[in-house]
């Protein structure tokens, strides 16, 4: 059976990273089933996850925690190897308004009310084209729980944009 490490990692960012995971990934024969990873504010965070024989979970935890010396925070949560889940119940949002505090806050109290969980979210600020002014974006993945109806999410982020001023989409099409 497969154990899933799922391995968040920390540090300066520099050339090489990615590949020090991987070729710790894969000295002791695991996939690199996932992963995001960015550059923020000059730092590195990424989070892995890979899929080993449980054998070898323990050596391959180990290798990765021997990031550390390299400058880097390493945490490691172990499950097991899940299959691949079906795409049913998976809508994706994007939001584009003038930033402000508390867009997340808000937006995520909306999803975890209605019981729908953010499989991914992506945010940025960036400087609008035409005006100049903070520009907040956000893209999500979310699956929304059995029996719940796209329109009624719908709705209810569309009322919340409406207060927030910002422009909210849902697409049920998978990406």
């Amino acid at each position: 059976m497969a154990t899933s490490l799922v391995v968040t990692v920390v540090g300066p960012d520099r050339p090489g990273l990615v590949s020090e995971l991987s070729d710790r990934g894969r000295a002791l024969g695991a996939s690199w089933a996932e992963s995001r990873m960015a550059s923020l504010a000059g730092q590195f965070a990424g989070i892995v996850r890979f899929d080993v024989a449980a054998a070898n979970a323990d050596a391959l935890a180990a290798s990765l925690g021997g990031l550390e010396s390299l400058g880097l925070r390493v945490v490691i949560a172990r499950g097991v190897a899940a299959p691949a889940a079906s795409d049913a119940g998976l809508v994706t949002l994007e939001l584009v308004g003038l930033d402000r505090p508390g867009i997340v806050r808000d937006i995520s109290r909306v999803l975890a009310e209605a019981g729908i969980s953010i499989e991914e979210l992506d945010t940025e600020i960036a400087s609008g084209a035409m005006s100049g002014e903070a520009m907040f974006t956000a893209n999500a993945r979310l699956r929304l729980p059995a029996g719940l109806d796209v329109d009624t999410v719908r709705a209810r982020l569309e009322a919340l944009a409406n207060e927030l001023m910002v422009d909210i989409s849902l697409d049920t099409t998978s990406k």
